[in-house]
């Protein structure tokens, strides 16, 4: 630190380089040899040309989507910065670029970057339950011992709740803890969800309750023998913040046809959206969809953070045809006829979801 350039790679090959403007502006530009047999990391907005992009001020400050969905987010960047301080240095001082190259190759997904900043000793092993506690006290400004295993472990990820990342008989894992605020049995009520959600036919990644009360699921942008699998958010994709409410389910409908260019993987969300309305998850923002190439082609990632909420003012973050208040059947089929969907097949889809929340949950 400070970095003027940082090189960004997939599985070791060079997808190219990040510098900052004058303005501060994030400017990415593609290698020549990946232009040459690579994959555009984020097609609508960093398609596979041989020019400098710069990105705009919002709604990343001043970054790439695809480059904001490796940073921690939440939870982890509360622990980098708590970090940061700890050795010194300011927090709203540190650059995008120093902060990708805190991530280094800890990030989800598949992007990594160099030159990486080593700011942990390797710890393994702690017990979740210490884990959980010096978590904690984090989360109440208190002093933690353990605060570079706690980086180490959760440091990459996103989301406000606190949750190590870690590889357990082999496979990796999220582990979420709790916070104040949340229900004593938070993980059990979350490990619910994730059943009713199979139930209700969606694709669910493989979840477990670790000793009882701690909410886990298998990571998906993890393949066989811990292979990184390239991971976009929508957030990205479509350069929508997920702050606050910017989506409609429209949008995120035909930009999965888009980009996926099959209907199969657009009734995958089709039915996540019967899910998130029948269910009442209303923090379904623009974080909370996600997308991996894998096999050469793009597909709708598996469903994660599923939890009864309220939203922003009572409203879901992404909106069904315009509705964010109180969505219904009727803006469900809206949504799927203005997304050019069979409406035989989206209210057979609906009825199913709908059947399933209302006998499980």
């Amino acid at each position: 630190m400070p970095n003027k350039v940082i090189n960004v790679f997939y599985h070791g090959r060079k997808v190219g380089r990040l510098a900052l403007t004058d303005e501060q502006l994030c400017a990415f530009e593609y290698d020549g040899q990946w232009l040459n047999g690579g994959f555009a990391i984020s097609p609508f907005k960093l398609p596979l040309e041989k020019k400098v992009f710069v990105a705009r001020p919002f709604p990343f400050d001043g970054g790439f989507g695809i480059f904001d969905d490796s940073l921690p987010d939440g939870w982890g960047r509360l622990l980098i910065d708590r970090l940061l301080s700890k050795k010194h240095l300011n927090p709203a001082a540190v650059s995008l670029l120093d902060r990708l190259a805190v991530v280094g190759s800890s990030g989800r997904g598949a992007l990594e970057y160099r030159p990486a900043a080593q700011m942990t000793a390797s710890k393994a092993g702690t017990p979740l339950a210490v884990l959980a506690r010096e978590a904690e006290a984090v989360l109440q400004e208190k002093h933690t011992r353990r605060l570079e295993e706690l980086v180490q472990a959760g440091g990459s990820s996103g989301g406000a709740r606190p949750k190590v990342l870690l590889k357990i008989a082999g496979e990796h894992w999220l582990i979420k803890f709790r916070v104040g605020e949340d229900p004593r049995d938070i993980g059990r009520r979350e490990y619910h969800y994730a059943e009713v959600a199979r139930k209700s036919g969606l694709a669910m990644p493989q979840t477990r309750l670790f000793e009882k009360k701690y909410f886990g699921v298998k990571r998906f942008d993890r393949g066989k023998n811990g292979s990184k699998i390239h991971m976009l958010s929508a957030s990205a994709l479509l350069d929508s913040s997920h702050r606050f409410p910017a989506l409609d389910y429209v949008d995120l409908l035909k930009a999965a046809l888009a980009l996926t260019r099959d209907y199969n993987e657009v009734y995958k969300l089709f039915r996540l959206m019967c899910f998130n309305v029948f269910a009442h998850n209303r923090d379904d923002h623009a974080k909370n969809f996600s997308f991996l190439y894998a096999g050469g082609k793009w597909l709708v990632s598996p469903p994660y953070d599923l939890v009864y909420a309220e939203g922003l003012g009572g409203e879901h973050a992404t909106a069904v045809a315009g509705e964010g208040k109180n969505p219904a059947e009727k803006h469900i089929l809206l949504a799927a006829a203005a997304a050019g969907l069979d409406l035989r097949t989206a209210g057979q889809i609906m009825s199913e979801v709908k059947t399933a929340v209302k006998k499980y949950l």
